[in-house]
């Protein structure tokens, strides 16, 4: 039992630890939206600007290609604790998106300037990172889980007693009673 709460606790906690690198990654890499500054309060000044999307898409990319890396690289430390990494990869999948999540929101990192037309004298800044959709949080446990899921199937197929026909186990010698032969002479005939 120790050894299985020891192999989920290493799973969720490496990929935890993945999650502060892929914020900042994610920091970098990612659009600011232009925001106009207003008496009130900062509005953002082109309702049709792609950069929003742009930065949840490279969430999911950088999210989802960890999450693809962590389930074979699982999948193949794992031999023996399945269940439990498996587990593992699940929960630290979704702490190591939420990371990446706080990383990336908190620490500015990259090119913040603002490339937006805007009428004389109105001041564009650089708004927040942020996401707008919020399903792309699922990518990294989604896709870890599911390519740990692939490689194990495909491995179980392959080991299966299923795959044979008819039972016929391929290590046994050729059949010496094939269709079309005829049959071998007996002693007594």
């Amino acid at each position: 039992m120790a050894r299985e709460v020891r192999a989920f606790a290493i799973t969720v906690l490496s990929l935890a630890a993945l999650g502060i690198p892929a914020g900042l990654l994610w920091s970098a890499l990612s659009p600011r939206p232009p925001y106009q500054l207003t008496e009130k309060a900062s509005v953002l000044a082109d309702p049709s600007t792609q950069t929003l999307i742009a930065a949840d898409g490279w969430f999911a990319t950088i999210t989802g290609g960890l999450g693809l890396a962590c389930g074979a690289l699982a999948w193949f430390l794992s031999r023996r604790r399945q269940l439990p990494t498996l587990l593992g990869l699940c929960a630290g999948g979704v702490l190591g998106s939420f990371l990446t999540l706080w990383a990336g929101t908190t620490f500015t990192l990259g090119v913040t300037t603002i490339e937006a037309s805007a009428a004389p004298g109105v001041t564009l800044v650089a708004g927040p990172l942020g996401l707008t959709a919020k399903g792309v949080l699922v990518s990294w446990p989604l896709l870890a889980v599911g390519l740990f899921g692939l490689l194990e199937g495909m491995h179980g197929y392959r080991e299966s007693p299923m795959r044979r026909p008819y039972g016929i186990d391929p290590r046994a010698p050729a059949d010496p009673y094939r269709i079309g032969d005829p049959p071998p002479a007996r002693e007594g005939d």
